[in-house]
C-alpha cells in the first residue's frame, strides 16, 4: 500500500504534466483516443466518487462557523464565471459550439485542484474546501439552470437532459462515496490514498477523449479557444480576488475565492458537452483542464510570495516600534 500511497502522490504532484503529454498525443494520434468519447460519464463518475469519500462532516463545519464567508465565495464563483464566460463569447461573437462549449466549462463548480492550489499559496484552506464542496453539492441545480439561461442565445437547451446528466455524474457518485465512508469508515480511509491517482488517469483520460474527438475542427479553432480559456481563467482569478478584497476579506480568505473562482472542475464541463453537444463543445473544458493547472500553480507561487512579503513588513514594523 506504500507503494501505491507513493506512485499515488507522484501522479498528483505532476497531473499538469500528464495532461500536457496525453493531450499532444490525443490530437497527433486521434484515432486511438476517439473511442473514450463513450466513457466520459463513469470515468468522472469515479472522480466523484473518490471526492465523496474524502468529504466528512468538518468539511461542511465551516458553512456554519462562518457562513458569510462561504456564501461569498459560493456566490462569486457562480456569478463570475458564468458572466465571464457569456461576456466572452458575445463580444469575441464565437461560433455556437465554441461559446457554449465557454459557457459550459463557467457553469461548473469549483476545481478538486483549487483546493491543493490554495494550500501552496498558504491561503485558507478550510475556506477554499467548504466553497468548493458547497458549490459541487449545488452544481445539479445551479450548473443546468446557468447553462439554460446564458447559452439559449446560441443552441437549444434540453433542461432534463442536462440534470439528469448531473444526477449521474455529480450526485450519484459523490453520494455513493459519502455513504460507503459513513459505514465503511477505515476502508475508505485506506483506500483514499490511492485516488490522487485513480483520479489523475480518469481526468487524463478524459481530457484526451475530448481533444481527440474534436481534433479537426480543434485544428481551425484551437488557437481561438484557447484565447478564451485564458482570458476567462485570469479574468475569473483577478475578479474573484479583487472582489472579496472589496469585501473585507483578509489576505488568505482572498487566496482562497480567487481560486476558488477562477478553477472549473472541466472534467465535469466534458462530461456535460460529450453528453448533450458535440465534441467540439467540450475543447473548452479539456483546455481548462490543462490551463487552469499551470495558471493555478503560476498564481501559486505569487500569492506564497504576497505572504512572506507582507510577513517580512509586519516583522520591519515590529522591529522599529521596538527600537523606538
Amino acid at each position: 500500500m506504500a507503494i501505491i500511497e507513493k506512485i499515488s502522490s507522484f501522479a498528483g504532484k505532476t497531473f499538469t504534466v500528464w495532461v500536457i503529454a496525453v493531450s499532444i498525443i490525443a490530437y497527433a494520434f486521434p484515432d486511438h483516443f476517439t473511442w473514450i468519447g463513450g466513457y466520459v460519464v463513469p470515468l468522472l463518475g469515479v472522480v466523484m466518487f473518490g471526492m465523496g469519500l474524502t468529504l466528512s462532516a468538518a468539511d461542511f463545519a465551516e458553512v456554519f462557523r462562518r457562513p458569510k464567508d462561504v456564501a461569498i465565495g459560493v456566490v462569486c464563483h457562480y456569478i463570475i464565471m458564468p458572466g465571464l464566460a457569456f461576456l466572452l463569447a458575445w463580444v469575441l461573437d464565437l461560433p455556437p459550439e465554441v461559446a457554449v462549449g465557454v459557457i459550459l466549462v463557467g457553469c461548473c463548480p469549483s476545481g478538486t485542484a483549487s483546493n491543493v492550489m490554495v494550500f501552496l499559496a498558504k491561503g485558507d484552506v478550510a475556506l477554499a474546501v467548504a466553497i468548493a464542496s458547497v458549490s459541487t453539492i449545488l452544481a445539479p441545480v445551479v450548473t443546468p439552470l446557468l447553462i439554460w439561461l446564458l447559452a439559449s442565445k446560441w443552441v437549444d437547451i434540453h433542461m432534463w437532459s442536462l440534470f439528469s446528466s448531473i444526477i449521474q455524474v455529480v450526485v450519484i457518485p459523490l453520494a455513493l462515496g459519502i455513504v460507503i465512508k459513513k459505514f465503511f469508515g477505515r476502508q475508505a480511509e485506506a483506500s483514499a490514498k490511492a485516488l490522487p491517482l485513480i483520479s489523475t488517469i480518469a481526468i487524463v483520460t478524459i481530457v484526451a477523449g475530448g481533444v481527440a474527438g474534436s481534433q479537426a475542427k480543434l485544428a481551425s479553432t484551437g488557437a481561438l479557444i484557447f484565447v478564451v480559456v485564458i482570458l476567462h481563467n485570469v479574468l475569473g482569478f483577478v475578479l474573484g480576488f479583487s472582489l472579496s478584497r472589496l469585501l473585507g476579506m483578509d489576505l488568505a480568505k482572498q487566496k482562497a475565492v480567487a481560486m476558488e473562482v477562477g478553477m472549473q472542475n472541466s472534467g465535469l464541463g466534458v462530461a456535460i458537452a460529450t453528453a448533450n453537444f458535440s465534441p467540439l463543445a467540450a475543447v473548452p473544458s479539456a483546455i481548462f483542464s490543462v490551463w487552469h493547472n499551470i495558471s493555478g500553480s503560476i498564481l501559486a507561487a505569487i500569492f506564497s510570495r504576497m505572504e512572506e512579503k507582507n510577513h517580512y513588513v509586519l516583522g520591519l514594523r515590529k522591529k522599529s516600534g521596538m527600537s523606538q
